[in-house]
C-alpha cells in the first residue's frame, strides 16, 4: 500500500500527461513518486476534431495541462518542476513562470512563503526559433464567459448590440450562473471541471492552501473549447482596475486579480497567436473601463436585476451558500452595492439587495477596507480604493443617502481627511488605457460608455 505523502515535504511536482477522447480531457499530475492526481474537463456534445485543427488543439490542451496544474502545485510548492517528455520553449516557460509567481502571490503572502526564485519551468535551452501558428479560418463568433455578476452581462449586451454572434459559456455547475446565461438569450455552453479527488486528501494531510488564479485556468479551458467548437475570439469582462495590485509586500506586488489583469491578458493573447492559431483572439471587452463605468452601464440592463449576483459565497466549492443571492457581508456585496448606488434609484437598489448595507454600523470595517481607510483593499475582485471613495463621496452629496449611518460617518470622519478635488465621479466614467479587443468587436466598446 502506498504511504501517504506529506505535501509540504515533497521535492518534485510532475506534469505527467494530458490526453483527450470523446469530449473528456484528462490532466494528470503527481508529487515525487506519489499517486497520480487526475483532473477531468468535460466538453459537452463535442464535434469531431478536424485534421486542420488537430495541431492547434493539442497545443491548447498542453497549455491547459500546464496552467491547471497550479491547483495542485500549490499544495506542496516543491523546489523542482518536471514536465514529462518535454522542455518548453522560452515563450511558454515565461508565461508559466509569470503566472505561477504572480498568480500565487496572494497565496504566498497569506502563507508566509516567498516563491521568487523557486518557480522555474524546464526550458529546451535551444536558440529561439520563429514560432508562428497557422490561420485556422475559425468562424467569426465569440465565447463570452459568464460569471453570474454584472461585468460579464455588460459584455454580453455590448456584443449583442453590434449584432455579433456569441455563445455564453461557463465552467462548473452553478445554478445561478446557468440562470444568468439563460437570461442572456444567447446559445449556451457549459463545461465541467472535476478536480482530482486526491487534492482534497492532500488538504487533509496538511497541504498548503489558498487562492489560485482561476481565471487563468478557465481561460485555458476556453482556448481548448474555441478550437474544438470553432470560435475566433474569447472575450472576458475584466475591467482596467483588475491590473491594480491589492498591496505590496517585501518588494513584490500582490494582486488578487492578477490573472484578470492586462499583463496576463497580453501574455496569453500573444501565446495563442503564436502557438495555437493566428486568428484566435483572447481579450477583455471591458478592459478600458473602470468598475464604476461598468456598473453605470449595468444599471441600464434591468432585465438581469433578479438573477445576477457578484457575492462570491455563492460560488464556493465547499461550505454553506447564502440563503439568497446576496450575503450582504462580504467585500463583493459591499463593493457592488456601493458602486451601483450612484446610478440607481435608491429603492431599486435596496430591492436588489433586500437591505441597506450603508445604514448598518456593523458593516463599517468592510466599507473602510474598500475605501482603503486604515486598511488595504480586500483580497477580492473589487475596484480601486480611489473609485470607491469617489462613489461614497457622490452619495454623501445626495440628500437621500446622507442620513444613512455609514454615509454620515464618511462625511464626518473620513471626508475631512481627503482632498475633495480627487473625489470626482466623472473621470472614472471615461475609457482609458490599452486593450486587446479585436477589430471586429471594437464597435461594442462604444455601447458601454
Amino acid at each position: 500500500m502506498t504511504q501517504p505523502i506529506q505535501p509540504r515535504l515533497t521535492q518534485v511536482f510532475h506534469f505527467v500527461r494530458a490526453s483527450y477522447a470523446d469530449g473528456v480531457a484528462e490532466l494528470v499530475y503527481a508529487f515525487d513518486h506519489g499517486e497520480e492526481l487526475i483532473e477531468r474537463v468535460r466538453f459537452p456534445a463535442p464535434p469531431a476534431l478536424t485534421p486542420e485543427r488537430k495541431h492547434a488543439f493539442n497545443a491548447a490542451l498542453k497549455l491547459l495541462h500546464l496552467i491547471a496544474g497550479i491547483s495542485y502545485y500549490k499544495a506542496g510548492v516543491p523546489p523542482k518542476i518536471e514536465v514529462a517528455d518535454d522542455h518548453l520553449d522560452d515563450a511558454t516557460a515565461n508565461l508559466l513562470d509569470d503566472l505561477y509567481l504572480h498568480g500565487l502571490a496572494e497565496f504566498a503572502y497569506r502563507n508566509g512563503l516567498d516563491l521568487r526564485g523557486r518557480i522555474a519551468f524546464p526550458r529546451s535551452g535551444e536558440p529561439p526559433g520563429k514560432v508562428e501558428a497557422a490561420v485556422l479560418h475559425l468562424p467569426k463568433r465569440t465565447l463570452v464567459p459568464i460569471g453570474g455578476g454584472k461585468d460579464s452581462l455588460v459584455a454580453v449586451e455590448a456584443i449583442k448590440q453590434i449584432g455579433s454572434e456569441a455563445t455564453a459559456v461557463w465552467v462548473g455547475n452553478s445554478p445561478l450562473i446557468a440562470a444568468c446565461a439563460e437570461r442572456t438569450g444567447l446559445p449556451t455552453l457549459n463545461i465541467q471541471r472535476e478536480l482530482a479527488p486526491g487534492l482534497f486528501e492532500l488538504n487533509r494531510l496538511g497541504a498548503w492552501n489558498g487562492h489560485i488564479p482561476v481565471t487563468a485556468v478557465n481561460s485555458a479551458i476556453l482556448a481548448v473549447a474555441a478550437v474544438l467548437y470553432g470560435f475566433d475570439s474569447i472575450a472576458f469582462a475584466n475591467e482596467r482596475s483588475a491590473s491594480v495590485a491589492t498591496l505590496e509586500y517585501e518588494g513584490q506586488q500582490v494582486n488578487h486579480q492578477w490573472s484578470k489583469g492586462y499583463a496576463f491578458e497580453r501574455l496569453l493573447s500573444d501565446w495563442l497567436h503564436t502557438h495555437v492559431a493566428a486568428d484566435l483572439d483572447y481579450c477583455s471587452l471591458l478592459r478600458p473601463y473602470s468598475e464604476l463605468a461598468i456598473t453605470r452601464a449595468f444599471a441600464r440592463h434591468t432585465a438581469y436585476f433578479d438573477v445576477f449576483s457578484s457575492c462570491n459565497r455563492n460560488f464556493k466549492i465547499l461550505g454553506p451558500k447564502p440563503a439568497d443571492r446576496w450575503c450582504g457581508q462580504c467585500p463583493k456585496c459591499h463593493f457592488v452595492f456601493l458602486a451601483l448606488a450612484p446610478f440607481l434609484p435608491k429603492p431599486r437598489l435596496l430591492a436588489i439587495f433586500g437591505r441597506n448595507l450603508l445604514d448598518d454600523d456593523s458593516q463599517a470595517a468592510g466599507f473602510d477596507a474598500l475605501l482603503e481607510y486604515h486598511d488595504h483593499k480586500p483580497f477580492e475582485c473589487v475596484g480601486e480604493g480611489a473609485e470607491a471613495r469617489a462613489a461614497m463621496y457622490a452619495l454623501s452629496q445626495r440628500p437621500e443617502w446622507q442620513e444613512d449611518a455609514l454615509v454620515a460617518r464618511f462625511r464626518s470622519e473620513i471626508l475631512p481627511q481627503l482632498d475633495v478635488s480627487e473625489l470626482a465621479l466623472e473621470p472614472w466614467l471615461q475609457p482609458a488605457g490599452e486593450h486587446r479587443v479585436p477589430e471586429r468587436l471594437q464597435a461594442a466598446l462604444a455601447t458601454i460608455a
